[in-house]
This record gives C-alpha cells, structure tokens and sequence, in this order.
C-alpha cells in the first residue's frame, strides 16, 4: 500500500511545486505600475529614482496643466536660467520609453483617487502647494494688495495670471516677508529692463514694468538681521543691480557685530555682507538718486490702511526673544502704494479621499506613507503598515513637508520617498496579485509627451523672434490646438 501511495505523494509534491512556481512566474511578470501626480521637481525626482530602481516599472506622470515642470517654469526668476538647466534631466526622465506624460488631466476632476488606486499598484501625490498664506489683519482685502505668488506666476506666465495686471504706477512697493521668492520679485521690479529683455519673461510683464514708476522698495521682516530668510546668492545679485541702490537701517544692526564670531559659516557670511554693504552706506552721507532697495526688520503688519486702496501699513515693532519676534507696544506706520505678502504657500486637498491636514496644508504622512485617514501624524501606537498607513499611497515634495527648502531640498526628500516606494515593492508591502490597466484615456483630451515638444518648440520659435529664449504661451486653448495637430 505504501508502495502504492509514494509514487502518488511525489506526484502531488510535483504538482503543488509547479502550481507554486506557475504563480510566481505570473505575479513576477506583473510589471509594477505607478501613477505620479504632479510634473514638478517633487514628480519628476521620484519617477528619476523609480526607474533607476525598481526594474520593470511603468510610471504615468499624470498633470494639471497642459506643460510640465511646476515651479522650475512658473517658479524660477526669468533671470535665474542656470537654475532651469534641471529641465534637461527631468526631459530625459520623461522620454524613457517607461514613461507616459499626461498633460491637461487633474486629480478631483478628471478622475478620483480612488480610480488611481485601483488602476495603479502605487500612486504618488506630488502636487505641490499652490494656495497663499494669508496675515488675517484689517484691511487685507483692500485692491492692491497682493501676494508674491500671484506676482511670480504674472510675470512666469502661468496660465490664469495673465491678467492680474499689478498696479506700477506708484512709487513704492512692499514686500511683506524676506525669503528668496520676495527677494526675487524686488529683484525684477527694479531691474533694468533692457537686461530682462534677454530672459523668457512674458511680454506682458516686461511691456507693463517698461512703464512702472516704482523707485522704492521694501523688504519687511519680523525679525531681525540676524534671522534673514533671503540666501547670500539673492543678497548679493541685490547689491549688484546696477539700477538701483540698497538702502540699510542702521538701528537694525545694533548688537549685531558683536555676534558674529558665534554664528554658523553660512550665517556669518550673509550677516558679514550685510555689515559691509552697511559700512559702505555710511561713507556715502548723500543718498544716491534714483530707484533703492531697503530691507527693514523688526516689523510686523497691523494692518493695512487706505479706503479705495492700500495706502499704507501700520507695523508693530518687533524685539527679539530667544530668536523669536516678540510685539511691543510701539508703531510705525510706512506709506506704500502697492503689497506684495510673500509669507509662505499651503497645498489644497484636491480630492476627498485625500487623508489631508488643513491647519498645515499638506497631507498626513510619515516619511512619505500616506497615513490612513482615522490616525494623525502623531499615531505612533501601531506596528503594522498596513494598518496605519493607506496602502501603496504616498507623497512627497511640498505637498507632504510643507514649502520648505529649495529645489535641492525638494529632490532629497523626493530620493527619500522613491527609495521607500521600490523598498515596499520589493518586501511585497505593496502586493502585486494583478497588473493594473492605467488611466483609461479613452474620453480625455490630454497632451502626451510629444503634444508638450509642440508646445514647447512653439514657444521657443516665438522667443526667437523677439531675441528670447522663448516666449511662453499662457492661453490653455492655445497650447491644446498646437499639441493635438504632434505626432504621436
């Protein structure tokens, strides 16, 4: 009998085996496929890893807009163009034949998150964070006072800001706020404009600043010198601008000097050339005619003063407290003709479903797992993934951090999350049972890779005949004409 049963026992031995090896045969052959949501640095960082990473892998890179880039097209100074040579890398990202861009397609209205996590085996938010911080001071609503975002995305052509059309007529402009992005639109306001002439500014923006009449700008910050937001790079191009000359506070600097020697080497260095552009100001008794900078600390808006429009701020001056600026009860009120609040951006939930923290404006994660919509950033109770984290969702870039850091930055934590993403595919966190269809394109109109080339020759043909790198289009309707007669 036993004779008679072993030969049976190895055939279902056999069979069990090939059965096993069948399956993972099959589930090996399923190609993990990953939609990316957003075509900026945080999007295309992560697809630039994933690929390198994780063999076999299919990413869609599904964006709002008709163009890709985000912020290195809408974001970045015209006169900064070194800073966009990163587009070449994410080109080479996009025209890897494991790559599909889908231009002119939006998470919330196109198709739901709940669509991408049963057609894809992992999907990344990286859409970024595209909603102004605002002060909740009187008056805040007033015409004329704007925020750097809204300015940047006029003069960067944007689609939809074509027609802020800023108010220049003025005399002065104040920037609320003393990071890089406010540094960069006082940078362009007084700039001679035969020198942005040369960048791939709008036509618009370079035809209204041609006409500006702004001559003074202030740069306004709560704290003081010490705790500048703006880097040396930006400082120093301030400093450099043949058309206008920088005007420093001397009462702003008290104390200063004798701290030096206990900052960090890149504090120290920033603060040592505000010192001496300070030093070479006070040579100069007779203040040079013509347009000027002035940073000023210490200060914190009130509120805003004007009935038709803003024709003032009212501050509180500020002292310093363990780094931080506490309010005193002094006032000071500056006269201004135009505001600019550069204070910072918050994403927005796009989509329901979207586990999403309005009081940071990003979405909850840790490290980039999305977390499960009934625990909170602070869960740290639960061992099991799969039961505190929302499965095979994630995010990165400033729509997970918040918006921090620069471009440098963005790719770091983007590395940061891919890296996570491939770990998870290979631990079967991620499990792979099916392989997922995609995005059914069928009824979109969206703009492939070769719809953007269009686009983008286009642009550049434009340029050309005005001596510009390229003259962008900012009419939606116009770019999907042009990228539906591209070739696929």
């Amino acid at each position: 009998l036993l004779g008679k049963m072993f030969p049976l026992t190895c055939s279902v031995k056999v069979l069990q085996k090939c059965i096993s090896r069948n399956a993972s045969t099959a589930i090996s052959t399923v190609k993990p496929r990953i939609c990316i949501v957003g075509a900026g640095p945080a999007g295309f960082y992560t697809a630039q890893y994933i690929l390198k990473h994780l063999t076999n892998s299919c990413i869609d890179i599904v964006e709002k807009l008709p163009v890709p880039f985000g912020l290195v097209r809408f974001g970045v100074a015209p006169d900064h163009p070194e800073v966009k040579n990163v587009i070449n890398t994410f080109t080479k990202t996009a025209e890897n034949e494991r790559v599909r861009f889908l231009g002119n397609l939006c998470l919330g209205k196109d198709f739901t998150l709940t669509e991408l996590k049963e057609r894809y085996h992992a999907v990344l938010l990286t859409y970024g964070a595209e909603q102004d911080n605002t002060l909740g001071i009187p008056n805040e609503s007033l015409p004329n006072v704007l925020s750097a975002r809204e300015f940047v995305a006029w003069y960067n052509g944007l689609p939809g800001f074509e027609n802020l059309n800023p108010d220049l007529s003025g005399k002065s402009l104040t920037l609320l706020g003393q990071g890089n992005v406010a540094v960069d639109v006082a940078r362009i306001v007084l700039s001679n404009v035969d020198e942005l002439k040369k960048t791939d500014i709008t036509e618009y923006a370079l035809e209204a600043l041609s006409r500006s009449q702004i001559e003074n700008v202030n740069l306004v910050g709560r704290r003081g010198p010490l705790q500048a937001a703006f880097t040396i790079k930006e400082l120093r191009e301030m400093l450099k601008l043949s058309s206008c000359t920088t005007s420093w506070r001397v009462d702003d600097f008290d104390h200063v000097e004798e701290n030096l020697a206990d900052l960090p080497r890149p504090r120290k260095r920033i603060t040592e050339l505000m010192l001496k552009s300070l030093a070479e100001q006070n040579q100069h008794r007779n203040p040079q005619q013509g347009r000027r900078f002035q940073p000023i600390f210490f200060r914190s808006p009130g509120s805003f003063v004007g009935r038709d429009k803003v024709e003032a701020i009212e501050y509180i001056v500020n002292k310093l407290a363990d780094g931080r600026a506490v309010p005193t009860d002094q006032r000071e009120t500056i006269p201004t003709d135009l505001v600019c609040r550069s204070i910072g951006y918050r994403a927005v939930s796009v989509d329901n479903h979207i586990n999403f923290d309005e009081r940071r404006g990003c979405i909850n994660n840790a490290g980039g797992r999305v977390l499960k919509r009934n625990l909170t950033r602070s869960d740290r109770t639960i061992d099991d993934i799969e039961d505190k984290y929302e499965p095979g969702l994630y995010a990165s870039g400033w729509l997970a951090t918040g918006p921090t850091g620069v471009i440098l930055t963005t790719m770091n934590n983007s590395f940061g999350v891919a890296e996570m993403v491939c770990r998870d595919f290979n631990s079967n966190t991620i499990r792979m049972n099916d392989s997922r269809p995609g995005l059914d394109l069928s009824s979109k109109a969206y703009v492939s890779w070769n719809g953007w080339k269009a686009i983008d020759s286009e642009e550049v043909k434009r340029g050309q005949a005005k001596g510009k790198p390229r003259e962008k289009l900012t009419c939606v309707k116009t770019m999907l004409q042009i990228a539906s007669n591209a070739s696929e």
